[in-house]
């Protein structure tokens, strides 16, 4: 157990220090890579007679609360309608479908060439959709939005000049913003975390050459890169990941615009964001085991580069690290009691300060460059260390599921409110009715597991001292927050 616990902190301790590399990465160029995306933005400003042909792909699965707003958002792209194709990719199996049906017919009224695309079946799920849309696809580029985001009228003006200017560019991503940020505390969090990703992880990939992903949507893909790379695949559950790293192996070229924003809603109820955070913990451990042996055997990509590939495609075997650390304190505690302590304390003090601190002021660093309250995310850190520990369960078993190569892979969409989340409405709504997640069993453990940490809290102290009861408290905490939570969103269901 000793060196169990050991291994596992030391993982954290590496996970924890590369945050401090993202950052050194990031800072530094930041002024000067701002620079640069203006220079070419002003250099290849659009001329109406040299614009390329561009289609924009809507995947959307009952989406009712928010498919009429993204419609209309695309359709006022100030781009010339004829040369703008827009692809509304509908699997959806609810009233979604008459709704789209509907404003389809009057946005082709209106001169926009919109068209809706029904398929008999979810095979493939997002990926399936995108790539039967893209065979009948007529645009040089490849618009891609999910349903819950807002573009901005000028979003192909602002992204094509940089597939345009560089052949090789494969695709523009840009970065989220978040509509709903302030509608509660959980939304608040996740926008903070998010950002973390975004302005920093991201821009610190992108600008020195590293492995770099497309996010999905908010971006826009060259046809041909896709085509080279061996098109939308469906074995992972993360399509996006997964596309992204094929083309970069191929030698295509990302380009990243951190100041460019595209709104989007996060998840209001927790429960939501566990099944999000699946599918993605899911899907990147899965193009981990598909990508990382190509990675690593390819030549000339040097050996920094494929390190971050590693820490980039396995970021999310921190929450199984977690877990162990977790399960494995009180045992040792028990068996061992001040030898444990004395042999272990300040170097554990020590490895979880750094591993929580790093990623703190990374977190604290992306609300100062993107202009956030950077002062109020210094004192939300505590409560956004602890909901991070408390989602290791529902992470971990995702994991586990992935490298074990388990069935259980379906697409879960995560549920959309709209204008609901933005007036209030909240996860109690009657009106979410079906899209609400189900509460499941999990609540069951991340409590038991607050109470076990909360007992390994109060050893260590009555056995040691304070120590590194603070750090077990934040973790008992984090725990039982997430089940209880878990709880009060899962009671107020509705029908439909």
């Amino acid at each position: 157990m000793l060196i169990v616990y050991i291994a596992a902190s030391v993982g954290l301790l590496v996970y924890g220090l590369n945050a401090y590399v993202m950052l050194a990465l990031m800072v530094p160029r930041r002024r000067k890579q701002r620079q640069a995306d203006q220079a070419l933005a002003e250099q290849f400003a659009l001329a109406g007679h040299d614009l390329p042909r561009v289609t924009t792909q809507l995947p959307i699965y009952n989406e009712k609360n928010v498919v009429a707003r993204l419609l209309r958002a695309v359709c006022a792209f100030d781009y010339p309608a004829d040369r703008h194709e827009i692809q509304v990719l509908d699997d959806s199996t609810d009233e979604t479908s008459a709704v789209v049906a509907e404003l389809v017919a009057e946005l082709q009224t209106l001169g926009h060439d919109i068209h809706h695309l029904r398929r008999t079946h979810r095979q493939g799920f997002k990926a399936g959709a995108l790539a039967e849309g893209l065979a009948v696809a007529r645009g040089e580029f490849v618009a891609i939005f999910d349903a819950d985001f807002v573009p901005a009228p000028d979003f192909l003006r602002a992204t094509v000049p940089f597939l345009l200017a560089d052949a090789r560019c494969c695709f523009v991503q840009t970065r989220w913003g978040h509509r709903n940020r302030d509608f509660s505390l959980l939304t608040e969090l996740q926008s903070i975390g998010i950002d973390g990703h975004f302005v920093v992880e991201q821009a610190a990939r992108a600008w020195h050459g590293l492995f770099f992903n497309f996010n999905g949507t908010a971006g826009i893909w060259r046809t041909a890169a896709i085509a080279d790379a061996g098109g939308w695949r469906a074995d992972t559950l993360t399509e996006d990941l997964d596309l992204s790293y094929r083309a970069l192996l191929r030698g295509w070229r990302p380009r990243y615009l951190l100041d460019y924003v595209t709104p989007a809603e996060v998840p209001t109820d927790i429960n939501a964001l566990k099944s999000q955070q699946r599918r993605w913990a899911t899907g990147s451990i899965q193009c981990a085991v598909k990508m990382l042996p190509r990675v690593l055997a390819q030549p000339g990509l040097g050996r920094f580069r494929k390190l971050q590939a590693v820490l980039h495609l396995t970021h999310y075997l921190i929450h199984p690290l977690i877990l162990i650390l977790t399960l494995l304190v009180l045992p040792l505690v028990l068996a061992h009691g001040m030898e444990f302590a004395n042999a272990l304390t300040m170097p554990l003090v020590s490895v979880m300060l750094v591993a929580m601190f790093g990623p703190s002021t990374l977190y604290v660093v992306s609300q100062a460059v993107s202009g956030g309250r950077w002062r109020r995310a210094v004192l939300l850190m505590p409560l956004l260390i602890g909901i991070g520990i408390g989602l290791a369960v529902n992470n971990s078993l995702a994991v586990a599921r992935a490298l074990l190569g388990l069935k259980g892979g379906e697409f879960v969409r995560t549920p959309k409110l709209g204008a609901l989340a933005e007036k209030g409405a909240g996860p109690t709504s009657p009106q979410v009715g079906s899209y609400r997640q189900p509460l499941g069993r999990m609540y069951v453990l991340e409590i038991l597991l607050g109470l076990w940490a909360l007992g390994a809290c109060g050893a260590f102290v009555a056995s040691v001292g304070p120590g590194a009861g603070i750090l077990l408290l934040i973790q008992a905490l984090g725990f039982a927050a997430v089940g209880v939570i878990s709880v009060l969103h899962g009671r107020h269901r509705h029908p439909a």
